[in-house]
């Protein structure tokens, strides 16, 4: 059975509810910045709010599977079914598919729209990084398998 941690999710939803509410502060305060200081707030908003609601779901879905071990028992069975594995990987397949479009469509308007180099060089960073990625994990499971 899976070892259940309730307060390390509950510490990390505390530094996710600190940053985003320092976010929030900065935005109120520092309405005329420049430069990183423009973004730095909204990047506190986004980071924080990721923490504290993804580790505060796991702390409330950790907790109820400590109280019912039946139901727990029957989701990590779930969890592991090979017939669920499989529709999921199939959805990922789908979802990483129309990503691929989708992200180099978004790539070729910004580079169009003539938005700065540095966002567009980016973009293409994190594209070819996907992509990859993508082919190392094909040629290793091709080893594998």
């Amino acid at each position: 059975m899976k070892q259940y941690k309730i307060m390390r999710h509950i510490i990390f939803a505390i530094i996710g509810f600190i940053i985003l509410g320092t976010g929030l502060v900065l935005i109120k305060l520092s309405p005329d910045a420049d430069g990183i200081l423009k973004t730095l707030p909204y990047i506190c908003v986004g980071l924080g709010s990721g923490l504290l609601g993804g580790n505060l779901g796991t702390a409330i879905k950790n907790r109820s599977a400590l109280k019912n071990p039946q139901i727990a028992k029957k989701v990590e069975i779930e969890e592991k079914d090979e017939r669920n594995r499989s529709i999921s990987d199939r959805a990922k397949a789908k979802a990483y598919d129309l990503m691929i479009y989708a992200y180099s469509s978004i790539l070729l308007a910004f580079a169009l729209m003539g938005v700065e180099l540095y966002v567009v060089l980016t973009l293409v960073a994190v594209y070819l990084f996907i992509v990859s990625t993508n082919a190392y994990y094909l040629i290793k499971y091709h080893k594998e398998m």
